[in-house]
């Protein structure tokens, strides 16, 4: 599942409302170490946020494209620091409503 229709992303984004960020990236930007939380989490939970802390708005830009090409997941929406990304499991944690 590559992309999400607008429909799947709002019954994400509010099931992603009362989401705490698992994964929060410091001043060491993106590491391996940080991708590999964020696999782990995406793996556990399927839908996760990681609070990116950049002042800089493009380098913020270019570390959250990072993550979602890296982990291969969906991102759902992006408020300030805040990405929340989906991933779907083989096991299907998050029933998404069917694209139409």
């Amino acid at each position: 599942m590559s992309q999400l229709t607008t429909k799947q992303k709002q019954f994400l984004k509010g099931l992603a409302h009362k989401l705490k960020p698992v994964v929060m990236l410091g001043a060491n930007g993106l590491t391996e170490g940080v991708l590999a939380e964020v696999e782990l989490a995406l793996d556990h939970h399927e839908l996760i946020k990681v609070k990116v802390s950049s002042e800089d708005r493009e380098e913020k830009k270019a570390i959250m494209a990072a993550i979602v090409r890296e982990t291969k997941a969906v991102e759902v929406q992006t408020i300030g620091h805040i990405q929340v990304l989906y991933r779907a499991t083989p096991e299907r944690k998050i029933e998404v409503p069917k694209a139409r």
